[in-house]
């Protein structure tokens, strides 16, 4: 050892550390710590096992742990959009497609043709585009991946200016908003519009976010990390000091997500805003055709309930994470003689229509649903097992083919439940193809604006 040096021995260099230590001390500020720390005793964390913490540290390390219970945002209202509070009837354990008997598939089929008898089986195809991506469209240096995600939410936008929602006045409410790029290019299509707020709203913590980056000064951008299970819009500070009329969108919004996000629009809003549990819109059968706004009393019911949304619009995605204790649509089902039943073995069907029995096409869905998966949290992969796509049980049973179509007929069915309850809370409400299947698999799109006389004012 040197005089006045490190006295630490650096085995991997088979020498002294040459680092001169403070005056009175014999290590260096680094091997100091490391001989201090070699008799100390490290613990899992009692909130995390996950990891560990010193022990002599440890109510220090309580106090600021990531996995503490934080304290509940003021707009955090626990399973305010849940939905059914009951959930007795549902199954304790789902039967695999796969166990079923052949007599019993035919059975299930037959319900759910006789259901959709009469439903609008082919969409009207309304693919847009609009002006606020085109240069990015057109850019050679995005890749295919890329320019599939930027034909969807160029459509996006379209089918908004189409319903004339992109304009001042308006919040725009992201569910499932990843990094934000859907409102990220809704910003920058209203880059002249004042009095324009965006909120974006996701549950997982979010890299490589975009929100953060808009330099524009009129427009405010704020991100809620909650489930949106759980989400009370009207008590967001910035919705609650402005109280501007809201549009909520979300680009592939999963499953039960896309349920919460309706029941958080047109019910728990209107609920947290009059700050009382009143009843729903009366329903509506089937084929009543006849107005919502044709009855006073309804009219200005339904008025409360439309006055603060001005318009959603969702592209769906993910119909097998679908869950009979969120679905909007239980009343539909009931109508038409089906329960939690077939709606379990409806959802996990579904799959089929992108699936069928092709690994190929379940990949290629995997990589179509999720936007640079390497870079977000968004979760569009195929969950289902390969009993529920399709597997070789089926063999004989139904072709590739057939089970796309029943595939396809189930996800109609669980969409225009949706409609029905939009359509019962005086909105108009429809579904149609807003991109080729080439670009996405998963190619419907849902919008819904309140009846022409329900429609809010924008606020300037």
């Amino acid at each position: 050892q040197v005089p006045g040096r490190c006295a630490y021995f650096v085995e991997r260099k088979k020498r002294f550390c040459k680092m001169i230590p403070a005056p009175g001390r014999r290590f260096c500020g680094e091997h100091g710590l490391q001989e201090e720390e070699n008799d100390r005793k490290r613990i899992p964390c009692p909130l995390d096992p996950k990891h560990t913490v010193y022990e002599d540290q440890l109510q220090k390390h309580l106090k600021k742990c990531n996995s503490r219970e934080k304290p509940k945002p003021v707009y955090f209202v626990q399973d305010i959009n849940a939905g059914l509070k009951d959930v007795a009837e549902v199954p304790e354990k789902q039967v695999p497609i796969s166990s079923l008997s052949k007599e019993e598939l035919e059975n299930l089929i037959i319900k759910l043709k006789k259901a959709t008898n009469g439903l609008e089986l082919c969409l009207k195809e309304q693919i847009l585009s609009h002006q606020a991506l085109q240069e990015a469209l057109n850019d050679p240096k995005n890749g295919e991946p890329a320019f599939k995600h930027l034909k969807q939410q160029a459509s996006i936008l379209g089918n908004m200016e189409k319903l004339h929602l992109l304009g001042p006045g308006r919040c725009f409410v992201e569910f499932g908003a990843g990094r934000g790029k859907l409102s990220h290019w809704v910003d920058v299509a209203l880059q002249n519009v004042e009095n324009v707020q965006f909120v974006l709203v996701e549950r997982a913590t979010t890299r490589f976010k975009v929100d953060g980056k808009h330099k524009r000064r009129d427009s405010i951008f704020e991100r809620l990390q909650v489930d949106i299970q759980h989400l009370c819009l009207n008590k967001v500070p910035v919705l609650e000091k402005k109280k501007l009329p809201v549009v909520g969108i979300g680009k592939h919004l999963c499953g039960a997500a896309t349920d919460l996000a309706l029941r958080c629009l047109v019910e728990s809003y209107r609920t947290c805003c009059d700050g009382e549990n009143e009843e729903p819109a009366p329903k509506r059968s089937r084929n009543d055709t006849t107005e919502v706004a044709s009855n006073k009393s309804d009219n200005e019911s339904n008025k409360d309930d439309c006055k603060l949304v001005a318009g959603i619009v969702i592209a769906l995605c993910c119909h097998h994470k679908c869950d009979w204790t969120h679905y909007v649509g239980r009343e539909f089902f009931k109508s038409v003689g089906l329960g939690q039943v077939e709606f379990n073995y409806f959802q996990r069907m579904s799959s089929w229509a992108i699936c069928g029995m092709r690994e190929t096409t379940s990949k290629a869905s995997t990589n179509e649903e999720s936007e640079d998966q390497s870079n977000d949290t968004e979760e569009h992969e195929q969950t289902f097992s390969k009993t529920e796509s399709g597997s070789d049980t089926l063999q004989g049973i139904l072709t590739v083919e057939e089970r796309k179509e029943i595939g396809s007929l189930c996800k109609l069915l669980i969409n225009h439940g949706r409609i029905e309850y939009l359509q019962q809370r005086g909105y108009k409400a429809a579904l149609q193809y807003y991109t080729e299947s080439a670009v996405s698999l998963e190619n419907v799109l849902l919008t819904a604006v309140p009846s022409p006389s329900l429609i809010p004012e924008p606020t300037t």
